[in-house]
């Protein structure tokens, strides 16, 4: 029994699950934006969720692998851990980069069989969801296209999110929705930006090794403005939305979350040149996108 908790907990830091909770909440605005719209299913709900979580750790474990591989994690000295430079268990020898892919592998194993059952349940446009998720997954990290090194990774994390939402949306309805469409897009946009600001303080290595994120392409000035800019779309268009009677009005909660990412995109701009200073702009960021999902839900809810 010792040696499984002592390998079910490795398993459990290799996902690090510190970062999962921004898939709970984005399966969260899916689940309660098909609540508003008629009422889910428990049991969809859960297993949609746990597909998700399997499936972002997976997605961890191959940018650990990936960045093993490249050696930006191996170059990374100034990272501001645990937000970034992944788990650290590759260059501590705790584990090996090939462990990492073989979990990785392991836990999609589930994912897709899953993913299959849902899309026989729900409907047949289920699995373009998850083929685009999963294939998201597998290229933000993973050569030949390893989109994270070519300025394309952020973007990639958005879409993931956003067709986060809609998938678990749509695994209740068993069809698509504005709504959620909507609603994803803006988180998706919050979380972005949580790649975005992570990029700030591993923009010396990342340059070192070959890997292109926004900030080493656009220079960290122009990626602090990027990320103001991001944020206040992902605000103003949330509002736009409800005045437009896309959304219910009490999504507006959601707004609450500006502060926080106008406060981080402050602590960019004044210091994108000095990483150590910008532990609180990334936590500021974190915490911006998750009360962003939880007040878009708690509004679907109340609606």
């Amino acid at each position: 029994m010792a040696f499984v908790a002592h390998r079910f907990a490795l398993g459990l830091r290799m996902a690090r699950p510190g970062f999962l909770s921004i898939t709970a909440v984005g399966c969260l605005v899916g689940i309660a934006s098909a609540q508003a719209a008629g009422g889910v299913s428990g049991a969809l709900a859960l297993l949609t969720l746990l597909l998700a979580l399997l499936l972002h750790a997976a997605a961890n474990m191959l940018n650990d692998h990936a960045d093993a591989l490249n050696g930006a994690d191996e170059a990374n000295t100034q990272g501001l851990f645990p937000f970034t430079g992944g788990s650290r268990l590759v260059q501590r020898g705790v584990v090996r980069a090939r462990d990492m892919r073989n979990l990785a592998l392991a836990l999609l194993a589930p994912v897709v069989l899953g993913g299959l059952w849902l899309t026989w349940h729900s409907g047949p446009a289920l699995a373009l969801v998850g083929l685009a998720g999963l294939l998201l997954g597998w290229a933000y990290s993973m050569p030949p296209l390893a989109l994270m090194s070519r300025g394309l990774g952020e973007l990639a994390v958005g879409l993931a999110w956003g067709l986060m939402v809609v998938g678990a949306d749509y695994v209740q309805r068993g069809q698509f929705a504005l709504a959620p469409l909507a609603a994803g897009g803006s988180y998706a946009l919050l979380i972005a930006n949580i790649l975005i600001a992570n990029g700030f303080p591993d923009a010396v290595p990342d340059a070192l090794v070959g890997k292109r994120t926004l900030v080493v392409r656009l220079t960290p000035e122009r990626a602090a403005v990027l990320y103001l800019a991001l944020a206040l779309l992902a605000h103003g268009g949330l509002a736009a939305f409800v005045v437009l009677g896309v959304l219910p009005t009490p999504v507006l909660w959601a707004l609450a979350s500006l502060p926080l990412s106008l406060a981080g995109a402050l602590r960019l701009l004044r210091h994108a040149r000095g990483p150590g200073r910008l532990r609180q702009a990334l936590v500021l960021g974190i915490a911006a996108a998750l009360l962003h999902g939880l007040g878009t839900a708690a509004g679907f809810w109340a609606a």
